[in-house]
């Protein structure tokens, strides 16, 4: 089981990405981005918090907090702070 540091949202900006997607299979891919839609409409709707786990350059990490908006490429945070899709291995609604 991997272990994942949690961080707040104003320290994403610190980190640096894998340039490859971290999830290898498909079906895992679709699963991501339907539950970044279902995130992002918690976020939106409902001010909902939800855990993101994400690969950086300086190990596992995961962050609690609202997601505003999403697209093919990155993830926006409440606050502004951008995490890339292809770095992300979960989320946990």
């Amino acid at each position: 089981m991997r272990t994942f540091e949690e961080i707040n949202k104003e320290q994403v900006s610190a980190f640096s990405f894998p340039a490859g997607d971290v999830l290898m299979d498909q079906e895992l891919r679709k699963y991501r981005l339907r539950a970044l839609h279902q995130a992002t409409s918690l976020g939106n709707l409902e001010r909902g918090k939800v855990r993101i786990r994400f690969v950086t350059a300086e190990g596992p990490k995961e962050v609690f907090t609202t997601i505003w908006h999403h697209s093919d490429e990155h993830v926006v945070l409440k606050g502004g702070k951008a995490i890339p899709v292809r770095s992300i291995i979960e989320v946990v609604l």
